[in-house]
C-alpha cells in the first residue's frame, strides 16, 4: 500500500512539474504579455481586463516585500488584480500574507482536474449522435452568449471581443455548442496552447436541457479533439457542482487553486 501510494506521489509531483511549465510559465496569451521577474511571474492585458500573478518564485521569507512591490506595480494600472495560489506552491503562508496585504480571499477555490487522453474511458471516443456544432464566427458567438445569459445571468458580451479575438489566432481555440431541437443548449471551449495540456472551459446548460447527455457529448467532441492533436492531457478547473462529473469520466485531482483579489487597503 505504500509503494502503491509512494508511485502516485511520484507520477503527481512529476505532472505538477510539466503543469507548472506549460500553464503557468511557458504560456503565452494573444491578448497578453508576460513578464517574469526574479520573484514572480505576471500576466498584463490591456484594460479593462485581468492582471494575474500567475506564478510565485519567492521564498517565504521575502513574501512580505514581494507583495507590497506587485502592488505598487499594479495599482497604477487601475485593473482589477488577481494572485494565484496553488496548494502545491510550498508557500504555506501566502494566503495569509494576501489578506493583510489588502487581498480578497477566495471562498470558491477550484479543483485542477486533469485526464490523460491516452488513458480515459473508451466510452468518451464513440460516436456522437447529439447535435454538437463547431462555432467559428462572431455570428455564431450569439448563441454562446444566448447559453451563459441563461445560465449565469447578465449581458455576457464580453465573448465577442474576448473569444472572438481568440478565434481569429490559427489553431488556438475551439468553441462548441449543443442543440435541442435547433436551439443552442449547451456550449464549452478548449485551448490549445503549446505543450502537453489543453484547457477545458464553460460546460454550462440551460436548466431545461440538463440531465440530457449534453455535457458528456461535448466533452466527448473536445476530447476527441485533443487526441486528433496530439495533446497528452486534458486539464479543467472545477467547481463543487462540475467535479463530480469530470471525475465519473476519468479526471483526477491535480491540485487546487486559489484567486485572490486586490480589494486595497
Amino acid at each position: 500500500m505504500t509503494g502503491g501510494a509512494r508511485k502516485v506521489n511520484i507520477m503527481n509531483k512529476s505532472l505538477l512539474v510539466q503543469y507548472d511549465k506549460d500553464l503557468r510559465l511557458r504560456i503565452m496569451y494573444p491578448e497578453a504579455r508576460k513578464e517574469i521577474t526574479n520573484d514572480v511571474v505576471r500576466i498584463i492585458r490591456q484594460a479593462p481586463g485581468m492582471n494575474v500573478v500567475a506564478f510565485t518564485f519567492a521564498n517565504e521569507t521575502k513574501l512580505d516585500n514581494v507583495i507590497d512591490r506587485e502592488v505598487d506595480y499594479f495599482t497604477p494600472m487601475q485593473q482589477p488584480f488577481t494572485w494565484k495560489v496553488y496548494d502545491h506552491d510550498l508557500l504555506p503562508s501566502l494566503k495569509d500574507k494576501l489578506a493583510s496585504h489588502g487581498f480578497a480571499g477566495d471562498d470558491d477555490p477550484a479543483d485542477v482536474m486533469v485526464l490523460d487522453v491516452k488513458n480515459a474511458p473508451a466510452s468518451l471516443f464513440q460516436p456522437i449522435r447529439t447535435d454538437i456544432r463547431r462555432i467559428d464566427s462572431l455570428d455564431g458567438l450569439k448563441d454562446i452568449i444566448h447559453v451563459l445569459d441563461q445560465v449565469w445571468g447578465g449581458h455576457n458580451t464580453w465573448v465577442n471581443e474576448r473569444l472572438g479575438m481568440h478565434l481569429s489566432v490559427p489553431g488556438y481555440l475551439s468553441v462548441y455548442a449543443a442543440y435541442v431541437d435547433d436551439q443552442p443548449a449547451s456550449i464549452a471551449w478548449t485551448y490549445f496552447p503549446r505543450g502537453h495540456f489543453a484547457t477545458l472551459f464553460a460546460g454550462s446548460t440551460i436548466a431545461e436541457y440538463r440531465k440530457q447527455g449534453l455535457y458528456t457529448s461535448l466533452l466527448s467532441t473536445r476530447l476527441q479533439e485533443i487526441r486528433e492533436r496530439g495533446y497528452r492531457y486534458a486539464v479543467v478547473e472545477t467547481g463543487a457542482m462540475s467535479k463530480p462529473i469530470v471525475a465519473k469520466h476519468g479526471f483526477q485531482h491535480l491540485t487546487t487553486v486559489y484567486d485572490y483579489e486586490w480589494k486595497g487597503n
